[in-house]
């Protein structure tokens, strides 16, 4: 669908439909109501005037946020490729801990529903869950799309957000479990509302 609306196709139909409509243009009278211009063959339309398709679909400029990088080879054919030390505790434990925690959220976010609010232990263990499952999903997008080859003073800053964040998180949770009815609760009261 979106190929329809490109400059291109566009001017390439109108191109088209210009002969066909000088062909037809005798035979019918001119209408000044939109409704019908609307239910008019495609054929039969006029074409959209040249500066309205061109300001329509080019009225900026395209701007990279962060422009590519000079394309250059460092080395020689024979460099060989730098691996890093292996790490396991950001490697395949890391993984395996992300995949626990995202188990785990499924049983804790049904039964609490299910069988109604379970306990505060039960609770808490959920908001621990969220708030570390949600701290590496962020980390994962930093990771992602602030390399630390090219950014390394944002990457660090938006670490640090992240970290300040869910601490905040943490302790707004904490005291929302503690001194008021707690999230599956809050959850229930709100869905019954």
């Amino acid at each position: 669908m979106a190929s329809l609306v490109r400059p291109s196709l566009l001017k390439q139909g109108l191109q088209a439909s210009a002969p066909a409509q000088r062909v037809f243009s005798t035979a019918r009278q001119p209408s000044t109501s939109t409704l019908a211009h609307q239910l008019r063959p495609a054929f039969a339309r006029s074409p959209m005037p040249k500066s309205t398709r061109i300001a329509a679909f080019h009225a900026t400029q395209r701007q990279q946020i962060l422009p590519p990088l000079p394309q250059k080879v460092e080395g020689s054919v024979n460099t060989a490729v730098p691996v890093p030390n292996p790490d396991y505790t950001h490697g395949s434990y890391h993984w395996s801990f992300e995949r626990i925690i995202a188990a785990g959220l499924v049983p804790l976010t049904v039964a609490p529903f299910a069988a109604g609010s379970l306990n505060p232990v039960t609770d808490s263990i959920l908001c621990a869950l969220l708030v570390l499952h949600s701290h590496i999903g962020f980390e994962a997008c930093i990771i992602d799309y602030f390399p630390k080859k090219r950014i390394p003073k944002i990457r660090a800053a938006a670490n640090w957000a992240l970290r300040a964040g869910t601490v905040t998180l943490g302790l707004a949770l904490y005291s929302f479990e503690t001194n008021d009815v707690g999230i599956t609760e809050l959850v229930a009261r709100l869905w019954h509302a």
